[in-house]
């Protein structure tokens, strides 16, 4: 589905607006964050005033957000987040989130950590989970971690490392970096 330049258009205005609302600012109160007049704000705001770049720029800084969100499509015509199964590996995941820079998964665990040290993974960065149920086994290089429903770990990826499930399925809510994403998810480049 492409979007015409109008929708986007007044998309963006209903956002400018939504998240003036939802930070509780008048039009008074933004106008002043972004060097605006009140009534300049007022007609971008219902279609009445073409949004100049500087201005979106300027409004986009003064809502804690970028011009990137405000003008990305509403394209949501996949909003279910489906699993993605890997069998081979014993690992189920649900991508969270959309941003390139930073993976979010759901991860369902049903194999053990590998043994041996030369099936440890190393990357730059640093790693994050938290453990929604079961017990997940952190090999973290020659230790072996036992981190349980509730409890979080975040550690060194230069350190080798893996996670597996431990004593039965284990769920986990993960936050990687790029190269964890790739690393432990398999991510295209």
């Amino acid at each position: 589905m492409k979007q015409e330049d109008g929708e986007l258009d007044t998309l963006v205005r209903k956002r400018i607006r939504g998240l003036r609302v939802a930070m509780g600012l008048s039009l008074d109160d933004l106008a002043a964050r972004c060097f605006l007049s009140p009534s300049t704000l007022s007609r971008i705001e219902t279609g009445h005033r073409r949004i100049g770049l500087d201005q979106l720029a300027a409004i986009a800084r003064a809502l804690d957000t970028t011009i990137d969100h405000l003008v990305e499509p509403a394209d949501d015509s996949d909003v279910v987040i489906r699993p993605q199964r890997d069998e081979a590996r014993g690992i189920t995941r649900w991508m969270l989130g959309r941003d390139p820079s930073t993976t979010v998964a759901k991860l369902r665990l049903t194999r053990p950590a590998p043994t041996g040290t030369s099936l440890l993974k190393v990357h730059p960065g640093r790693d994050w989970f938290t453990v929604l149920s079961g017990t997940v086994e952190l090999a973290l290089g020659d230790r072996r971690i036992l981190v349980e429903t509730g409890q979080a770990a975040e550690f060194s990826t230069m350190i080798p490392h893996a996670f597996g499930a431990h004593g039965g399925p284990a769920e986990l809510l993960a936050i990687l970096d790029h190269e964890g994403g790739r690393s432990h998810l398999r991510l295209p480049e």
